[in-house]
């Protein structure tokens, strides 16, 4: 076992992220993110999953009403995250516990799904992580913001958000396959028009069409300027293997 962590730093910044509970705001962020993950993982039989960095849980509550699997399983490495996700109402969550950000306590291929949903951005070894996430399920889900675009500053400064590492279409999907993972199926989504207007009004309304028109239109171009959400299902080789035969 790894005794790899997350820094003091990282855990003090999420220690109390979460202190006021539910929040209107990042369930609608999981109105998409579960949209997505039902979408990339249509045609699976998922009976159990685990939610890495689960945050509030606010996923875990969309997917529980969508009825999208049996089993859920939550760690996150912020106890007042996980003190939240206890109090929701989620009639399949089995297990939500604090964890170490890197080592989990399952065995190996548990689960039939790990989702780490705006997560991979936060953490200082992602390569750990994903080894971590495909040890212990057959299938992972990723979601990352694309924030490596023509607008990111040149230098880094730290921020409440906290993330980290910043992504291009093309950063990331090598950063999985780097991972032994092959990737399945992948898309790239603009967040729904009730996130922009919740934080902006009128004017967001009028970002989210000019964002939505450059990724109808010229996909390559727009991620180059704005930023957008890509979202890529992967397992390891030897699991197609066994599907296959």
């Amino acid at each position: 076992m790894s005794d790899l962590s997350v820094s003091v730093d990282l855990q003090e910044n999420y220690k109390d992220y979460y202190q006021n509970g539910e929040s209107k705001w990042r369930w609608l962020g999981a109105l998409d993110k579960a949209d997505n993950i039902i979408s990339l993982c249509r045609g699976l039989s998922v009976n159990s999953l685990v939610e890495i960095g689960a945050g509030d849980g606010a996923i875990l509550k969309r997917l529980s009403e969508l009825s999208f699997a049996n089993n859920f399983y939550a760690l996150d490495i912020s106890e007042t995250g996980v003190d939240v996700i206890k109090n929701r109402d989620i009639s399949q969550l089995r297990e939500c516990a604090v964890f170490d950000g890197y080592t989990t306590p399952y065995s190996d291929q548990e689960f039939d799904l790990a989702i780490l949903s705006h997560v991979v951005e936060h953490v200082e070894y992602p390569r750990k992580l994903l080894a971590e996430a495909c040890r212990i399920a057959k299938y992972v889900y990723l979601e990352v913001p694309l924030e490596d675009t023509v607008r990111l500053p040149q230098d880094f400064t730290p921020d409440k958000v906290g993330h980290i590492n910043f992504y291009s279409p093309k950063t990331f999907r090598r950063l999985v396959q780097t991972c032994n993972l092959k990737v399945l199926k992948q898309r790239i989504t603009n967040p729904s028009k009730e996130i922009y207007t919740f934080q902006q009004g009128k004017k967001g309304l009028l970002d989210f069409y000019i964002k939505e028109a450059f990724l109808s239109m010229l996909p390559n171009v727009a991620t180059e300027f704005f930023t957008y959400h890509l979202s890529i299902l992967s397992t390891r080789e030897e699991i197609l293997e066994v599907r296959k035969s």
